[in-house]
């Protein structure tokens, strides 16, 4: 399951970069460090992605620390990216990693 995610991660961030939605420079410190969901009060969402979901999941693949046992990225995701349609696909494979986080958690830690 934890090769499913890397998958899905990888697939995402090909997503992202196939549609420019890639930032070569990362966000200030500052930005970093919000506290908000999804950081929205510092970063566009395809940032947080970027900057803050996939070197997270990233890490907890790479040290084999527990993944969290329930996952809700696809919501916000339908709401940045009601009207377009590129964003569709990154709404299909966050909808993917929230399913393999939520209905399968028991067999992934």
């Amino acid at each position: 399951m934890r090769e499913e995610l890397r998958l899905l991660l990888q697939t995402l961030e090909s997503e992202l970069r196939g549609q420019g939605r890639w930032d070569d420079q990362p966000p200030s410190p500052v930005a970093l460090r919000s506290t908000e969901p999804f950081a929205v009060d510092t970063l566009d969402f395809d940032q947080w992605l970027q900057w803050i979901l996939l070197p997270k999941m990233y890490q907890l693949l790479l040290k084999q620390l527990p993944l969290p046992s329930t996952c809700a990225i696809q919501p916000m995701a339908e709401e940045v990216y009601r009207n377009d349609a590129d964003g569709a696909r990154i709404t299909r494979i966050l909808a993917e990693i929230d399913a393999l986080l939520t209905d399968r958690q028991g067999r992934l830690n």
